[in-house]
């Protein structure tokens, strides 16, 4: 009975997105107070509704119900338990059941959170999230259904789950990355709202801010999990690929990067409003484009969920909808939004400027490289566009970029005085020139790229050290003037300075790794670099759910014992997959990385092996880590902690508003 409970629910959930968008929008243009106050009830219900449809799936896999489809497709009476529960989300229909979720959770939270708002705002806020939740909900019920069953027929046991996905990075990974997604459906409906209301001002881009910021910290901390996940799962060693579904995530992130810049502005400065609302516009259009890469079969990817070119047709028409209708909207309302330009070329908000259109020129180039291959293909051209095409195209804005990231914190709104910062400029300069040199200078191989990417990390992580002692931070002791950033700036920091750390650990690991391709016997030590390998033996091992070659190795420099790793290769009983689990020997400054190949004699005395040796490589995660946490300080802020306080521009309003529920009015003004 679980299955059609949760297919209940779902429809239920369903006709109460309905009634959310349609009900709350009318009374927000007819003033009927029972309209208005039905958003939040709504909500509520939507909420309870899908939650309970999301538990009921859950409980189906962990009874092993194989009579639902679904569940006979991605479990088994043998996959663990912790598998069980993140199998939910190891197929099409249940990661898109999370997706709505998730989406329901967001809404809810904005129910709850965003109260202060003008009633008339909130209200539309909560109807554009329950017009978006509407969509969703439609294509899962109509189209990839998760409660379908195998009846009369159903089989006695399942297919089991991806052995890819029975690992703990996909228990976390794909949550992660849809609360990023996914909240950004947050921003667009602020956007959306304050179309709709012909408001957008300082105030408006104040209360987008910390919603922005948190999806924005989701959807970076996501990323970092699929990429540490790739590199320790996939066995090649790399930590991102450019595949079409990576990119599906990059493109929203470099857009939400543009978009929590330019909402810094509209805040601060009360201007670039335009411009914030097209890039809240279109970063949600970004997260819905990377849905029908990923779930449509129009590209074949290890990440992608769904070959139905039915399913595609219904998110092709569901996105070009609400990109239409946005856009629309925005141009009808464009005329209106004034243009305030009032800062020379020389301030924060000119750099602030370049930083947007390098990012957006960085997302088209990505979207391009993406898009044009599939494009060729429907006109009868087969054609790819892979990581060398990526790796010479995308770094030149990102270089760019980087440069002005360690002038314009620096700077002053408006205007500011070249000669306050030149000397600390030359300082910068020097440092980054003194360490860069210095990396490349005491390595065998002087690569010039080494040299650009140091020297960039350097720049701006010493740009944000002479930011804590800057002029305009007005106080004589440092460690005083550290303090007294807010929770705002000092998240900017730690986002800059996690740049920085990336950007290190990604150009020093692509040119200075070592990769060998070795046959080894047992017994036998082979040299790669200053480390020593010797392969001591074979051993076979049992999991919960498959039979394995566990080969142990012993890791040796200058005759010392490193560590010992194991690598193995799996045999997945009931799917029949073969697969490997690499073997990591981590650390701050190197990782050693051993994946297996296949056994070159039957008594599996001789192996093919691979051997990465990987420096700083570390440095990529731990840099999203520091972006992330920046992020979270920023939108804890104590700015945006507090109540906002309802202005005299709601008076203008056809209606009066008490905020409170319990004693909420809503009365014709006369």
């Amino acid at each position: 009975m679980q299955a059609e409970f949760g297919h209940y629910l779902l429809v239920l959930a369903f006709f109460m997105t309905i009634a959310l968008s349609v009900i709350p929008m009318i009374g927000t243009v007819t003033k009927q107070s029972a309209l208005v106050y039905s958003a939040r009830p709504l909500v509520y219900i939507i909420f309870a509704s899908v939650t309970g449809s999301f538990l009921c799936l859950e409980y189906a896999f962990l009874i092993d119900d194989f009579s639902v489809t679904y569940v006979a497709q991605h479990s088994n009476s043998l996959l663990p338990v912790r598998y069980k529960i993140s199998a939910v989300w190891g197929g099409h229909e249940g990661s898109f059941l999370l997706w709505i979720f998730i989406l329901s959770g967001w809404m809810f939270a904005v129910s709850i959170k965003a109260k202060a708002l003008p009633l008339m705002s909130y209200t539309r806020i909560l109807s554009v999230l329950g017009m978006i939740t509407c969509g969703f909900l439609a294509f899962l019920i109509f189209t990839s259904n998760p409660f379908d069953r195998l009846l009369p027929y159903f089989p006695v046991d399942g297919s089991d789950l991806n052995p890819l996905l029975q690992d703990f990075g996909m228990i976390i990974h794909p949550p992660m990355l849809y609360m990023g997604y996914v909240g950004f459906a947050v921003s667009f409906a602020f956007a959306i709202s304050s179309l709709i209301e012909g408001k957008w001002d300082a105030t408006w881009a104040r209360w987008t801010r910390p919603w922005t910021t948190t999806a924005w910290v989701f959807l970076t901390l996501g990323i970092a999990l699929g990429s540490w996940w790739a590199y320790y799962e996939l066995g090649w060693g790399g930590w991102w690929m450019w595949d079409p579904v990576e990119n599906a995530s990059f493109m929203p992130w470099l857009a939400g990067t543009a978009l929590i810049h330019s909402l810094a502005v509209t805040d601060k400065r009360n201007s670039f409003k335009g411009w914030t609302l097209a890039l809240a516009l279109t970063t949600f259009s970004l997260c819905l484009l990377g849905t029908f890469l990923v779930r449509s079969g129009v590209i074949t990817s290890v990440h992608s969920f769904s070959s139905d070119p039915g399913r595609g047709i219904f998110i092709l028409t569901y996105l070009g909808i609400v990109i239409g209708a946005s856009i629309f909207l925005f141009f009808m309302r464009s005329g209106k939004i004034t243009k305030k330009v009032d800062f020379s070329l020389f301030s924060k908000d000119m750099f602030l400027l370049l930083n947007n259109i390098l990012l957006i020129c960085a997302t088209f180039s990505v979207l391009y490289g993406t898009l044009y291959p599939m494009i060729a293909e429907a006109f009868g051209r087969k054609l790819s566009v892979g990581a060398p095409w990526f790796n010479m195209i995308f770094p030149v804005p990102m270089a760019v970029l980087l440069v002005l990231l360690g002038i314009g914190p620096l700077l002053n709104w408006k205007k500011h005085d070249f000669s306050q910062v030149k000397s600390t400029l030359i300082k910068q300069l020097a440092i980054a020139l003194f360490i860069s040199g210095a990396v490349t200078f005491f390595n065998d191989d002087h690569y010039l790229w080494v040299f650009i990417g140091v020297f960039l990390s350097i720049w701006v992580a010493s740009s944000s050290a002479f930011f804590i002692i800057s002029p305009n931070n007005k106080s004589t002791d440092n460690r005083l003037k550290f303090k007294r950033l807010s929770r705002g700036n000092l998240g900017m920091l730690a986002a800059h300075l996690g740049i920085a750390v990336t950007t290190v650990g990604i150009v020093i690991t692509s040119f200075y790794s070592i990769e060998r391709d070795l046959r080894f016997v047992t017994g036998k030590t082979v040299t790669l670099g200053e480390y020593s390998f010797k392969l001591v033996n074979t051993e076979a091992v049992s999991g919960d759910n498959y039979q394995a070659s566990k080969v142990n190795f012993e890791v040796y420099k200058d005759n010392q014992l490193v560590n010992q790793l194991s690598p193995e290769k799996r045999h997945y009983v009931t799917g029949k997959q073969m697969m490997t689990e690499a073997a990591i020997d981590p650390s701050l400054w190197r990782d050693i990385y051993i994946s297996l190949g296949e056994p070159l004699d039957k008594s599996r005395q001789v192996w093919a092996v691979r051997i990465y040796v990987k420096p700083f490589i570390r440095w990529i995660w731990l840099g999203t880590l520091l972006m992330g946490a920046g992020g979270l300080l920023a939108a804890l802020d104590k700015r945006y902690s507090r109540k906002q306080k309802i202005t005299d521009d709601i008076a203008k309003k056809d209606i009066k508003i008490d905020i409170e529920p319990s004693v909420a009015t809503c009365k014709e003004s006369p």
